[in-house]
């Protein structure tokens, strides 16, 4: 058919379903943000945990955040029914199964055990729950997952050095899955300097570097993540767009960007979706990626973040494709690895 008389409409309907079957990586997920209303109060019930909401619609309801801060507080709260192996499984299965509906292949999953050892949860619960969802489904449907462990950033680098220490000897039980390192919650007042040290012990040990940067914080903090934490991927870095030699660096050196559109939006990070930078990022050839951040808090998975701005923005299939691809290109799987996923990828293009 001419694709000259398809309405806009239809072409866009095309692309929605396109994106749907799409196979897909995520690179930017955080565990905890994944804890649908309903979960929560099935294991708010388990635990005898009392939570400040009456019902899913009023939890529901205080998804309406303003910033960062206000979502984070949220999210902490709805943390604390996590207690035991079990609940850690049974999110992470969850998870799972949402993902493998959206046709993710591969996720790396941030995880954030500061969160639950001040509670007095033992970092090996943590550990042992996610890994056990992730490898039963690499052994029962061939799903590739790694995990990423996370410092909280408004907390101390000695927290943190603590927090290493403390997971150091489980990695030979993990070393299928522990992969890398990660730096999130508040970026305001806590640059990547902060954490010199400590990411400097985790580069030692050989561990992947991630970092969160360039979100509510400026592209100075991008700047830092790269030269003083030497990481080798950048978590949003939207903000890089306001330093043109960043920006010029970023596409150069393909340092990858695991951009969120639906988090930025749900943030205020953009008023509206239409106003989102992942076009011209991609336009200036960086390697932007598509992820879902708290998807649970967020209103998207991964398939709707990639409808969300390839509508908004008015993407062409071959800019989906290629997000896609650079989500394979960014990802810490092997080489061969990569180059299946990539195989499988140009394949369901040039049969749909």
């Amino acid at each position: 058919m001419n694709s000259a008389v398809i309405s806009p409409s239809a072409s866009g309907k095309a692309l929605e379903g396109f994106i749907a079957g799409m196979p897909k990586t995520e690179l930017h997920l955080h565990i905890e943000g994944t804890l649908e209303p309903e979960l929560m109060f099935a294991l708010a019930q388990r635990n005898q945990v009392a939570l400040p909401y009456a019902s899913v619609d009023e939890l529901r309801a205080a998804y309406n955040f303003s910033d960062l801060q206000s979502f984070l507080d949220l999210y902490y709260a709805g943390a604390n029914v996590l207690r035991t192996e079990q609940d850690f499984y049974d999110m992470t299965a969850a998870y799972i199964a949402r993902a493998q509906a959206d046709k993710v292949r591969h996720a790396e999953i941030f995880f954030d055990p500061q969160t639950h050892t001040e509670r007095g949860i033992p970092i090996a619960t943590v550990f042992a729950g996610i890994a056990a969802a992730l490898r039963d489904a690499r052994r029962r449907d061939g799903f590739g997952g790694a995990m990423i462990m996370s410092f909280l950033r408004h907390l101390s680098e000695e927290d943190a050095f603590a927090t290493l220490e403390a997971a150091l000897p489980l990695r030979d039980q993990y070393q299928d899955l522990w992969t890398g390192i990660g730096l999130d919650s508040s970026e305001r007042g806590n640059p990547p300097e902060k954490f010199e040290r400590v990411y400097a012990r985790c580069r030692e040990l050989g561990f992947r570097l991630v970092a969160h940067a360039g979100e509510e914080g400026p592209a100075a903090y991008v700047i830092s993540a790269l030269d003083v934490l030497k990481v080798e991927r950048i978590d949003h870095g939207v903000r890089s767009e306001e330093d043109p030699a960043l920006m010029k660096r970023l596409a150069q050196e393909r340092i990858p960007l695991t951009v969120c559109p639906l988090s930025n939006l749900k943030l205020c990070v953009v008023k509206d979706m239409a106003d989102h930078n992942l076009a011209r990022l991609l336009d200036a050839g960086l390697a932007v990626t598509v992820n879902s951040d708290d998807p649970a808090y967020f209103g998207g998975y991964m398939t709707a973040n990639y409808q969300a701005v390839a509508g908004a923005l008015n993407l062409s299939r071959e800019q989906v494709l290629q997000l896609a691809r650079n989500g394979i290109e960014a990802c810490f799987l092997s080489e061969e690895d990569k180059a299946t996923l990539l195989q499988e990828l140009e394949q369901y293009a040039a049969k749909h």
